[in-house]
């Protein structure tokens, strides 16, 4: 009896983090949720880079002048650096998505903590400067990536709105008017440059709502641009010594914690 109590207890604590996936729950955590500077509106997007989608949105964000933060997946970025270097290049900044799109509570023990280090790794060698900011795919938190975060000096990151934009029947502006509500000064926005994980095509609607997104929150007098700006006291960091990248690294190897 005391066996099973404790392994319940363990899955508990390993499963606990994965609350801050609530609402209720994010709002007593608001720097976790994304709410940063008033006036200010951080842009974000996930699962790139992708080279069908991702230069389309490096292009528009150019022509609207505005910059975000780009949360890439280790397994896109080893197979596209030149176009994660093109994102650093073009002013914005790279964040950890993990290295392969998947919910940290249904992962072997120690896989989370191994491949977001190796993602980690990966991301400064391309950007030359330590990443800052992680955000967990499906925004599902386990204790063992809370801690592989503070070990590779990660801040965990969620969002404020989002807009929906990876079903297949999303459209520009349905993707508006989902983030619509929640377009005020210290939100942070989610969106996909990708639909590696989605349905296909539907990273359009994102690109198609991107200038009204940004018109409307410049006519509120609000400001657009990446979690730099965010959070002032952030400061990008020097890229931290990393285990070299095993490029053979296989999807059913055991890692320990």
């Amino acid at each position: 009896m005391g066996a099973v109590l404790g392994a319940a207890a363990l899955g508990f604590a390993h499963a606990a983090p994965a609350a801050t996936w609530l609402p209720p729950v994010r709002r007593l955590l608001p720097r976790l949720s994304g709410v940063g500077t008033d006036g200010h509106v951080a842009l974000t997007f996930d699962d790139g880079p992708d080279p069908r989608s991702t230069p389309r949105f490096l292009d528009e964000l150019d022509r609207l002048g505005c910059r975000a933060t780009f949360f890439v997946l280790g397994e896109m970025l080893e197979r596209h650096r030149a176009l994660g270097r093109r994102i650093v290049r073009d002013g914005h900044e790279l964040g950890v998505h993990g290295w392969r799109h998947r919910n940290a509570l249904t992962v072997l023990p120690g896989r989370t903590a191994a491949e977001l280090r190796r993602a980690a790794g990966l991301v400064a060698e391309v950007a030359g400067a330590a990443p800052v900011w992680y955000r967990p795919p499906y925004g599902v938190l386990s204790a063992e990536a809370v801690l592989a975060a503070r070990r590779a000096g990660l801040r965990p990151v969620l969002w404020t709105a989002w807009g929906r934009d990876w079903t297949r029947s999303a459209t520009p502006g349905s993707v508006l008017a989902a983030l619509a509500p929640g377009l005020r000064g210290g939100a942070t926005l989610l969106l996909h440059d990708s639909d590696c994980t989605s349905a296909p095509g539907s990273w359009r609607a994102a690109l198609g709502a991107l200038p009204a997104v940004v018109t409307a929150c410049r006519e509120a007098g609000l400001r657009v641009g990446p979690l730099r700006d965010h959070w002032p006291d952030v400061r990008q960091r020097r890229p931290p010594t990393f285990p070299t990248i095993n490029r053979n690294f296989r999807n059913d190897d055991r890692v320990a914690l």
